[in-house]
């Protein structure tokens, strides 16, 4: 890697890392706040841990099927790498996201194994990207659904965020305002210039990469339909089971709030997640989660709080598999099969 690529990979993981430690430092404050942590701990102690263990059981089991997800895509395009050895990929790849923090995430941990132990590179790369395509589509689809369908007696999610939006738009124009201006002094000086390049030139370069990737992979894709449209139904229905055992734990701990928000505010927090402006989504998924249903279901703060937070425990007891995993070296070369001939729609 070059050094102006080093430097920008530098700043970026900085900021992200930045991003984490301003979300904790902020929890910590606001959980010393008359004694909030109080609150917090005993609602954890009144949780059912029977049904919080069936419940990461079920997110387990759900991640294991996001591995026949991609399996099922890999095949879709002759790359023919067993369903243990990708399941295995995938909480490798769950394990890099949420505890290391790194600037190499878990879809380019899948991506650097399956095209060294396959001739078909191309297509093994791609389909990295089509199913990470298709798990953030699909869960766009989900949340603009459902508060389409659930709550627009309320007014809906998304519409009420665009009212507050518009409510507060002026202060989205200073905030432009200081940016321009900051990146004009930038200009000003020789260091501040040479920063701006390094981080338009990172920031056009990854774009332009993303946007071919996603035309080959549309293209090639379009030839399996079958494949794509089963893609999505496992999306809908595994993220509709994780929705659910998250709400479960919610009733379990008085959250008054119906499981229509619940199939709303989920996955727009991991739509928002997904943009890298943290570790894993770290503080960004809890600070929306917090946000709504304090908001816009009426949550005790406390509640909001420990909800959020028990989403974080869920994924990163699951990640744990993927250390294993690591340790052991079930993700080497001799767990991947060799290609074949035939080719599966």
């Amino acid at each position: 890697m070059s050094e102006p690529k080093k430097t920008s990979s530098r700043v970026f993981l900085f900021l992200r890392v930045a991003v984490v430690l301003g979300c904790v430092a902020g929890a910590v404050v606001w959980l010393t706040r008359d004694e909030m942590y109080v609150k917090v701990a005993g609602i954890f102690r009144q949780m059912n841990l029977w049904l919080f263990a069936a419940v990461l059981a079920g997110y387990v089991i759900t991640q294991a099927l996001m591995g026949l997800r991609w399996w099922l895509l890999m095949r879709s395009q002759s790359v023919f790498v067993g369903l243990w050895p990708a399941v295995r990929l995938i909480f490798l790849g769950l394990f890099y996201n949420n505890f290391l923090p790194g600037a190499v995430g878990g879809d380019l941990v899948r991506a650097w194994y399956v095209t060294r132990h396959t001739e078909k590179r191309f297509e093994a790369a791609l389909s990295v990207v089509m199913d990470r395509l298709i798990g953030l589509a699909g869960t766009v689809i989900m949340a603009v659904f459902c508060d389409l369908a659930l709550l627009r007696g309320e007014g809906g999610v998304i519409r009420r965020l665009g009212g507050a939006f518009g409510r507060y738009k002026w202060a989205a124009l200073w905030f432009v305002i200081g940016a321009a201006a900051l990146c004009g002094a930038g200009l000003l000086i020789r260091p501040g210039r040479r920063m701006l390049r390094r981080v338009w030139a990172f920031v056009y370069e990854q774009g332009l990469r993303l946007m071919k990737r996603f035309g080959r992979a549309t293209i090639l894709y379009c030839r399996s339909p079958l494949t794509v449209a089963t893609a999505f139904a496992l999306t809908f229905v595994l993220q509709g089971i994780a929705v659910v055992g998250f709400w479960l734990l919610g009733r379990d701990m008085g959250i008054a709030a119906g499981a229509r928000y619940y199939f709303v505010f989920f996955p727009l927090t991991w739509v928002v997640g997904a943009v890298p402006v943290s570790i894993g989504g770290a503080g960004v998924v809890e600070g929306g989660l917090i946000w709504l249903f304090t908001v816009l279901a009426g949550v005790e703060w406390e509640k909001a709080f420990a909800i959020a937070l028990l989403q974080r425990v869920v994924w990163m007891l699951t990640s744990l598999p993927g250390a294993g995993i690591h340790l052991s070296g079930a993700h080497l070369p001799k767990e991947f099969s060799i290609d074949g001939d035939e080719r599966v729609n």
